[in-house]
């Protein structure tokens, strides 16, 4: 676990490209985040992505990476397993059901999540304490 803290950008930070997508399954993800130039352009991104998840603890909402996610279908077949690189995870999943379990230090929160076509879900994991 890590906690990342999105710092204030300066006038002359340099714009930030998104992290490069990665696939399994079939499915597109983007994770990262970390800095506040590149959790803007993530954000700036969402709305092309159908799902984007959040992960924060503690009660400052740290921003966490390291996250292990695993995404099951509706009939419980996963479709994805990979460790977030970032506090924001960008999914390009097709419409459908699915449970979605983030781990960190041993802690697994986990969300059913209903995805529709033409649609952004974005989802968030809070872990009160870590």
């Amino acid at each position: 676990m890590l906690g990342v803290a999105l710092p204030v950008a300066s006038a002359s930070a340099t714009q930030y490209a998104l992290p490069q997508p990665k696939t399994e399954n079939g499915i597109t993800y983007v994770s990262g985040g970390i800095g506040e130039d590149e959790a803007k352009a993530m954000r700036g991104e969402a709305k092309h992505f159908p799902l984007g998840l959040v992960f924060s603890a503690n009660k400052d909402n740290e921003y966490l990476a390291d996250v292990h996610v695993t995404i099951e279908d509706k009939a419980g077949n996963e479709v994805l397993s990979t460790i977030s690189d970032g506090p924001i995870m960008l999914l390009k999943i097709p419409a459908g059901r699915y449970t979605i379990e983030a781990e960190v230090d041993g802690k697994t929160l986990r969300r059913t999540v209903q995805i529709q076509a033409n649609e952004d879900r974005q989802i968030f994991f809070h872990w009160p304490s870590i």
